[in-house]
C-alpha cells in the first residue's frame, strides 16, 4: 500500500466529515445564541461564567475561560469566566480527601453564587464528575448549561439547556464544542462591548 497516497486520503476524508458536522451544527444555532444570551444576561448582572471538563474537555474549559478573561475578538476589559480545572492543589486535595468524583463539585459549592453559570463540557454527556458539579450548581440556583456529545448522556438531562452536537466520536465533539464556544464567544463580546452593557 502507497502509505502517502493513504495518509492524503485520511486526511482528505477527515476534513470532508468535519465540513458535514459543521452543516449539521447549524441545526443548533438556536441553542448556541441561548447560550450566549445566558451568559450576557449573567454578566449584565454582575454574575461569573464557571467552566469545568476532563481531559479535552477541561482544555475547552480553560480555552473558553480565557476567552472571556482575556479577550475573543474585540478590546474590552475583562469578563468574568473560570476554568474550575487549573487549580492543581485544589483539584488533588479535593480528589485525595473526597474522590474524584467531587472535584467540580467540591469547587461549585466554594466558588459559585446564585446567578453564576455552570458550564459542564463532558463528550459523552455522562462524566460523574461533571455530572455531580452541574448537580452541585443546581442545587445552590447557578444556571446550568451542558455542552454534550452523543444523545447528550446525564449531564444534559440534568442541565437548565444543553448543547448536544451532532457527532459521536470524541475528537469531533471536541472540535464542534470549541466552534460553539467561540460563536458564543463572539456574541457575548458583541452584546457585552458594542452594546456599551460592559462599560
Amino acid at each position: 500500500m502507497n502509505c502517502d497516497y493513504l495518509v492524503k486520503k485520511t486526511a482528505e476524508e477527515y476534513i470532508s466529515k468535519n465540513i458535514q458536522y459543521l452543516q449539521n451544527l447549524k441545526s443548533q444555532a438556536g441553542t448556541i445564541v441561548n447560550i450566549a444570551e445566558i451568559f450576557i444576561e449573567a454578566i449584565r448582572r454582575g454574575n461569573k461564567i464557571l467552566f469545568f471538563g476532563n481531559g479535552g474537555s477541561a482544555a475547552d474549559a480553560q480555552h473558553l475561560g480565557a476567552e472571556f478573561v482575556g479577550r475573543f475578538k474585540l478590546e474590552r476589559k475583562g469578563l468574568p469566566a473560570m476554568a474550575l480545572t487549573t487549580n492543581t492543589s485544589s483539584l488533588t486535595s479535593i480528589g485525595n480527601d473526597y474522590g474524584f468524583e467531587q472535584v467540580f463539585s467540591r469547587q461549585v459549592e466554594a466558588l459559585g453564587e446564585k446567578g453564576d453559570v455552570a458550564v459542564g463540557i463532558s463528550t459523552s454527556g455522562n462524566a460523574k464528575n461533571v455530572v455531580a458539579g452541574i448537580r452541585m450548581a443546581k442545587k445552590m440556583e447557578l444556571q446550568t448549561v451542558a455542552f454534550s456529545g452523543g444523545d447528550g448522556g446525564n449531564l444534559s438531562k440534568l442541565a437548565d439547556i444543553a448543547l448536544i452536537v451532532p457527532a459521536n466520536d470524541t475528537a469531533n465533539v471536541q472540535e464542534l464544542h470549541i466552534t460553539a464556544g467561540h460563536i458564543i464567544c463572539e456574541l457575548a463580546e458583541k452584546a457585552l462591548v458594542l452594546c456599551n452593557i460592559s462599560s
